[in-house]
């Protein structure tokens, strides 16, 4: 359900706006992405874990805040963060 480390560094590379940056909010945006699909993944397994719902839809809603909180700063960033995830908004 997590991810691993490795896969962790290679997400922070990918997005990070410069170098040694593991808290922007596009890196963030990367990583809690990642973990929702794989959550959802098992979800789609263990359909009464109920627990791990839970962890879901608050891996969204921090999701959520933090893409909004992009969007007022910096709209293009925000723009180009949501495509190359492959987000619905």
């Amino acid at each position: 359900m997590s991810i691993t480390a490795a896969r962790k560094q290679e997400l922070v590379q990918e997005y990070a706006v410069k170098t040694g940056d593991t808290g922007s909010p596009d890196v963030q945006v990367a990583i809690l992405t990642e973990r929702i699909r794989n959550l959802t993944d098992h979800l789609g397994l263990h359909k009464k874990d109920f627990h791990s719902r839970r962890g879901l839809l608050m891996m969204v809603g921090q999701r959520r805040r933090l893409l909004e909180y992009l969007k007022r700063s910096d709209a293009t960033r925000y723009e180009n963060l949501i495509k190359r995830l492959g987000l619905r908004r």
